[in-house]
């Protein structure tokens, strides 16, 4: 999978891409992530990429001449399946979302910035769009390497034994159980006798039933979403 993220700030995303799970599924060649500058792509000799809005509102505004060329250079080279945009307005990244993402070849991530992007880049442009929360954020740099991460981390091969994709909260609609580690008794706080048991078929019951009660509690539209599908 090749990830190709669009910005006016690579030196915000590229120290996340090139570090931990990220780096490591780049090492095992399982993904490539790209940052590109798209100050790069603009024809104005002081590298602006934004303007005034039509209109007279406030804030400035992200031109579609320089997102159209890099996107333009980009689909030249090879086939992307999603041209994705980071705004406060779009899908709500969740488990599927990342899911589904992670099962496609390339994808470029453009991220918004300044007040928004001129409306024509949404129209023409842009296969989807994400956000990752009801709240305005500087840019979408962080979002965009949130999306990077969730995604990244589902291609086989990429996390080892110890850190399963598939025990993550959410990948069966729960929040996680409770986990624990040595010691098994710390200052008089213990771990629950089931899991010293041994007893896997009882652990698992003990599991299941602490995942239930922890996303009825937490994040009850869950369950609710799980009886609708069925």
């Amino acid at each position: 999978m090749r990830i190709d993220i669009v910005t006016v700030l690579p030196e915000m995303v590229t120290p996340f891409v090139e570090t931990s799970i990220l780096k490591r599924a780049q090492e095992k060649g399982l993904a490539e992530i790209v940052v590109h500058n798209l100050r790069d792509y603009t024809t104005n000799k002081w590298r602006r990429v934004d303007d005034y809005p039509y209109g007279g509102a406030a804030g400035m505004v992200m031109q579609i001449e320089p997102v159209e060329r890099i996107i333009s250079h980009l689909k030249s080279e090879r086939d992307y399946d999603e041209v994705i945009f980071t705004s406060p307005d779009g899908e709500i990244l969740s488990q599927p979302i990342a899911n589904a993402l992670s099962l496609l070849g390339n994808i470029i991530i453009l991220c918004g910035h300044y007040k928004g992007v001129d409306q024509r880049i949404r129209e023409h442009l842009i296969t989807k769009e994400i956000s990752i929360g009801d709240y305005v954020l500087t840019g979408g740099e962080l979002p965009a390497a949130i999306i990077a991460d969730a995604v990244i981390r589902l291609i086989p091969g990429v996390l080892g034994d110890e850190e399963s994709a598939l025990t993550d909260s959410f990948q069966d609609g729960l929040l996680a159980p409770p986990i624990y580690t040595r010691p098994a008794d710390y200052k008089g706080w213990k771990v629950p006798e089931v899991l010293l048991s041994g007893h896997a078929a009882k652990i698992e019951e003990w599991n299941y039933a602490q995942a239930i009660e922890r996303t009825k509690r937490l994040r009850p539209y869950l369950l609710e979403d799980k009886e609708n599908h069925h």
